[in-house]
């Protein structure tokens, strides 16, 4: 990836996570390419009840898989989500926090910023 990616605000997208290590390419930012199917493009800062929703959803970021050098998530870790999954969280009422600057602009494909602006931190 040679171009530096921008975020929902414009800019230069920001780190979301080095700890633990999130991200497409695993480089800490919420970066994409069209290989990313799931588009991981939203900077959530996470809590319980998001994490139950999305191992409800067949998404389980709780549970350590050290095989894919994955340390599993806890509640004010920050993780780069797919957009879709953060979106059908908002509408069951279980989403999490946002980070605009770090969340890719690549997710106003699927969420409206004025709904990202209202889960900002």
């Amino acid at each position: 990836m040679d171009v530096q990616q921008k975020n929902v605000l414009g800019e230069v997208i920001a780190e979301c996570s080095c700890k633990p290590l999130t991200g497409w390419y695993r480089d800490g930012r919420c970066n994409t390419d069209i290989s990313d199917r799931g588009s991981h493009t939203v900077c959530c800062i996470v809590t319980e009840t998001f994490l139950e929703f999305a191992r409800s959803q067949g998404n389980d970021l709780i549970t350590p898989m050290p095989q894919f050098n994955f340390p599993g998530l806890k509640p004010g870790d920050s993780w780069c989500v797919c957009a879709a999954t953060w979106l059908a969280a908002v509408q069951q009422g279980s989403a999490c926090p946002v980070d605009l600057e770090a969340t890719n602009e690549r997710a106003l494909e699927i969420i409206p910023l004025q709904l990202l602006e209202s889960y900002a931190t």
